[in-house]
């Protein structure tokens, strides 16, 4: 994942923005509901992207991976929609607990731009549907040229999207978030239709780093630099996590991503450690991979 690379990353100041008044208020209300959930994981599970992660003689990555990690990022949906037997197969592979984030297709998103595409979404929908209690959260990506003089366009889709189905949304131009009004009117129709505020935390995308939730679900998605500083960047997050968690939030899905995937494990295995310690969640810490856990790149 290259959105929001940079050359010069200790050039970036990675310091998280401040917790938005509306994000607390919003989290008060469930305050006393006594429950948390986190899920934590990898964009992938492909060997050739995560290099060093799986031990020599690996039969199936997807099996290896579900018994490291309790979630996934599943982007392998963005480029085809799965079908239902293709979704069945993967739901087997994986035990009780783990949970799959599927991204709605491009076709949906990016090529068909929200237009004509309930059959798509159905299908969708009807394929995902069989990961059953492993269904975490479908989540929605828009093209970085999907602009706020669409916004009817997302609001009736997102009115019109499947009853009952759990989706985040995630827009990325950035005239989304530097005018007040708009952001406004954005958070308020996530939350009118019970929508997920996604949260990206990359380097070169500084604007994005919304903190405006809009359930009780955080849902970031972040893209570490291949940089010593990125350890310390999820150090940051744990400790907003504990923020957020003591005003009030139900459930953490945080997904690691880098420019250069092959240190991911490494980075989500910092973040469980550390999460595990702050806010009390007892996540099995991931195999680190081959040299002891010590990074190959930095």
């Amino acid at each position: 994942m290259k959105f929001g690379q940079v050359e010069n990353p200790e050039d970036i100041d990675f310091t998280l923005p401040p917790t938005a008044p509306e994000t607390i208020a919003l989290l008060k209300e469930y305050k006393n509901s006594g429950s948390f959930e986190a899920y934590v994981g990898c964009a992938k599970w492909n060997k050739a992207d995560l290099k060093g992660f799986y031990p020599r003689g690996t039969k199936d990555e997807l099996v290896y991976y579900a018994q490291q990690f309790n979630s996934i990022e599943l982007n392998a949906t963005f480029y085809n929609s799965p079908s239902k037997e293709q979704v069945i197969t993967w739901r087997e592979k994986t035990d009780e607990g783990f949970k799959f984030f599927p991204k709605i297709p491009q076709s949906v998103s990016h090529f068909g731009r929200l237009l004509n595409t309930d059959e798509k979404v159905a299908a969708f929908v009807d394929a995902t549907v069989n990961f059953e209690d492993r269904l975490g959260m479908a989540f929605l990506q828009m093209h970085d040229n999907y602009k706020p003089k669409d916004f009817d366009r997302l609001q009736a889709f997102l009115e019109g999207f499947p009853k009952g189905y759990p989706l985040a949304v995630e827009v990325r131009n950035g005239e989304w978030f530097t005018d007040d009004a708009i952001q406004q009117k954005l958070v308020t129709l996530l939350e009118k239709t019970d929508k997920t505020n996604v949260i990206v935390d990359t380097a070169g995308r500084r604007e994005l780093l919304h903190m405006r939730l809009t359930t009780p679900v955080a849902f970031v998605r972040y893209v570490g630099a291949n940089h010593p500083s990125d350890y310390d960047r999820l150090s940051a997050w744990v400790a907003r996590i504990k923020e957020w968690k003591d005003a009030g939030l139900q459930k953490l899905y945080f997904f690691i991503h880098q420019n250069v995937e092959v240190e991911s494990p490494l980075l989500a295995a910092h973040f469980i450690a550390e999460l595990n310690k702050a806010v009390g969640t007892q996540l099995g810490i991931p195999n680190k991979g081959k040299d002891n856990g010590q990074s190959t790149l930095f």
